[in-house]
């Protein structure tokens, strides 16, 4: 068996995340105007580094908030096979909104099939395709 080499992240460090990225950019942002005033070029690059740096890590860390969203909202469709749109975003307490573009997405990929496509797109159940 080939071991796993994928990086798995705490809930800890992805909360991280969301105050580092900040905190990143906005410390790179005050070296920089403060190198530039100075003419200090090799810390106006290190300072303008730092603020792609935090614009990346600010970046991935919504990507990886819309792979937990689909994640939940698949689960969901799972345990509770033939459920709406509304019922989904109440049960993973995301707006009706953000599910609907996480269904769309699931069903485009393949995952979901709906279960009576006739209906008002808000009324519309979904189940996992066989």
């Amino acid at each position: 068996m080939v071991p796993n080499k994928e990086a798995h992240l705490s809930k800890a460090a992805l909360r991280s995340a969301r105050v580092t990225a900040p905190i990143l950019l906005a410390l790179g942002a005050i070296n920089a105007w403060t190198a530039q005033t100075k003419a200090d070029y090799a810390a106006l690059s290190t300072a303008l580094c730092l603020c792609v740096c935090a614009a990346g890590l600010f970046g991935e860390d919504l990507v990886q908030r819309g792979h937990r969203q689909d994640l939940m909202v698949l689960a969901h469709v799972a345990a509770h096979p033939g459920a709406e749109a509304r019922g989904i975003a109440r049960a993973v307490g995301t707006p009706e909104r953000v599910v609907a573009r996480n269904l769309s997405r699931l069903t485009e990929n393949g995952l979901l099939a709906l279960v009576d496509d006739d209906v008002h797109p808000a009324l519309r159940s979904y189940r996992l395709t066989s």
